[in-house]
């Protein structure tokens, strides 16, 4: 009977493993049935989202820094032009033997020329001491750039403009009765940006238009000065 029981039970025993593991390994292959081609559509349209955002986002920020890059350049070329002509303007005039007759030349809206005796021989006619500031196209693309004496000094200007005071603040074209000059410049960036538009109209500080709405796709910036002559004469 123990035999037979012992070889009973194993036979059985036999025939449940080979049903367990039967079942085992059908439910296994359903488990590893992988991907349906729904499930892999929605993932890829999932992932085209994420790197949609992703290129976009980049696609900003690199916009963003050539925007400001090239308004750098312009703010720069503003410093730039307006640091020269002032240290330049302070000094027209400048006649400490009153022999050179120096001083500043018939006045310009767009531009201007003074003489100064820096080293005090009684002329102006040495390196510097006659100088002329105006706008033209230095290099030949079609942009108006600022010249002292033909040379180059900013790229890119699009309006310079000059307003010449007396004692009063009153406008004058007496170089004799001039005491201060008001200078205003814009400059526009090297490059376009096609996302915007100017249609800003630029004014000097007594509020004429010096430069109007273009309506392109150049960003522009304007400074305003105000300098006060040190050496002009009484008239």
């Amino acid at each position: 009977e123990k035999g037979r029981d012992f070889l009973g039970r194993k036979y059985h025993n036999t025939i449940v493993l080979t049903e367990m593991g039967s079942a085992s390994m059908s439910h296994a292959l359903k488990n590893n049935r992988g991907f349906t081609l729904t499930e892999l559509l929605v993932a890829m349209a999932l992932s085209g989202v994420v790197m949609a955002s992703i290129g976009y986002m980049y696609y900003t920020q690199q916009k963003s820094y050539l925007v400001q890059e090239n308004l750098a350049a312009a703010q720069q070329n503003l410093r730039s032009a307006m640091y020269f002509m002032e240290r330049d303007i302070r000094m027209a005039g400048c006649d400490p033997t009153e022999k050179a007759n120096a001083g500043i030349g018939t006045p310009g809206a767009d531009t201007i020329a003074f003489t100064s005796d820096l080293n005090g021989d009684g002329d102006t006619a040495d390196t510097n001491e006659s100088v002329t500031y105006a706008l033209a196209d230095n290099d030949g693309d079609g942009d108006n750039d600022l010249e002292r004496n033909g040379n180059l000094i900013a790229e890119n200007i699009d309006a310079l403009n000059f307003v010449y005071l007396n004692a009063d603040s009153n406008p004058t074209a007496d170089p004799g009765a001039m005491r201060t000059i008001q200078i205003s410049i814009v400059a526009k960036t090297g490059r376009a940006d096609p996302g915007y538009t100017d249609t800003r109209i630029y004014t000097n500080q007594r509020g004429q238009t010096i430069w109007g709405a273009q309506n392109d796709h150049f960003r522009r910036k304007q400074l305003d000065v105000t300098i006060k002559l040190r050496n002009v004469r009484n008239p």
